[in-house]
């Protein structure tokens, strides 16, 4: 039997197999959320259910109770966005690929911004890419930068312009 021939209906089938590995990546996405800090959970999309389930299961110390919680927690997975849910992580996980990379998005911005000759053509597009970067504290942290080189003084107001900065992305996602 061809693929032509068979009916419309199998389109969506899925092997037994391949549900046994998609609820096997479930729980392995439960667990992982069930290892992050509180912080970091509150800005995941989850819904309250599995929300109080993770709360929940941070308390549990018995191994057999535990089990059978994460398998509930898989549960309650089959209802999310587990796409968006593995980006957001992926953006705020510091060990992920996707966390390197806006890291050094982020150097460049501050060196840009810091560098003299490209300063005010950085903060325009800064501007324009997220409105709601405060100007004038910008401004301040980079001629601090600037006396701070000149001075041969440690990067402080560099350090406190990308702690801005990543402040703004995670806020405002503006690198995208």
């Amino acid at each position: 039997m061809t693929d032509e021939a068979l009916p419309e209906e199998f389109d969506d089938y899925k092997s037994k197999s391949q549900l046994k590995r998609e609820m096997h990546a479930l729980l392995a996405l439960g667990q992982r959320l069930l290892e992050l800090k509180p912080d970091i959970l509150n800005q995941l999309p989850l819904n309250d259910r599995l929300r109080q389930a993770l709360e929940e299961g941070k308390r549990i110390k018995s191994f057999n109770a535990q089990k059978r919680h994460l398998q509930f927690i898989g549960k309650l997975m089959r209802d999310q966005d587990t796409e968006a849910i593995i980006a957001t992580l992926d953006r705020l996980d510091s060990t992920s690929e996707e966390s390197a990379r806006r890291f050094h998005l982020l150097e460049r911005w501050r060196d840009r911004l810091i560098d003299e000759s490209t300063s005010q053509e950085s903060l325009n597009e800064l501007m324009a890419q997220c409105p709601e970067v405060e100007v004038q504290h910008v401004r301040q942290l980079i001629r601090q930068a600037h006396k701070e080189a000149a001075n041969n003084k440690p990067p402080s107001a560099s350090r406190k312009l990308f702690r801005y900065l990543r402040e703004l992305d995670l806020q405002h996602n503006f690198l995208g």
